[in-house]
């Protein structure tokens, strides 16, 4: 099989994800592998290595939160994937506050905010699957109309490596 066959299935949605209990001690990471598992009630999964510095903070607290960065904040999301453990912090353009509902970090600088409650984790081959259960959620307006995406979001789609791109406004009602 070749090196990296799950690159078949991208661009994906690239998110960061904040861990720890704000401001003590905390981390940013950057993931692709986020997605819905249920809307009622609501749950996402997030995919983590064991080697991250986030890993090991969401197995301690039991919480992470989903920020979805707009296009404007590329950088940063190289920068939170690419630099490890809390050190990268002080590379970053982010503005970190304490969440609603979890000790993680939101991003005030994201579109939206999910905080979210570990449900359960399990380790699957060289990842954990945490299944987290969304008890906040913020979003700018400027982005979205109540919980719909705005025409004029851009997202950050990873191709891969160092390549991302954008999606194109179109919409198209059928």
């Amino acid at each position: 099989m070749p090196a990296r066959p799950y690159r078949l299935l991208y661009p994906l949605r690239t998110y960061l994800i904040t861990s720890g209990s704000y401001p003590e001690e905390y981390n940013v990471m950057t993931a692709d592998w986020v997605t819905v598992v249920s809307s009622q009630p609501f749950y996402v999964a997030v995919s983590i290595a064991p080697e991250r510095y986030t890993y090991r903070l969401v197995k301690k607290h039991g919480e992470f939160v989903v920020a979805v960065p707009g296009w404007d904040l590329l950088r940063e999301v190289w920068l939170a994937g690419s630099l490890s453990g809390p050190a990268k912090l002080r590379e970053l353009r982010l503005t970190f506050e304490r969440g609603r509902r979890v000790k993680a970090p939101v991003i005030r600088e994201a579109v939206a905010n999910l905080e979210c409650r570990v449900l359960e984790s399990k380790l699957y081959g060289d990842h954990e699957l945490f299944i987290g259960e969304v008890v906040y959620t913020h979003h700018s307006p400027r982005a979205y109309d109540d919980f719909t995406p705005r025409p004029d979001l851009k997202v950050i789609l990873h191709l891969s490596g160092n390549m991302f791109l954008s999606n194109e406004t179109v919409v198209t009602s059928v």
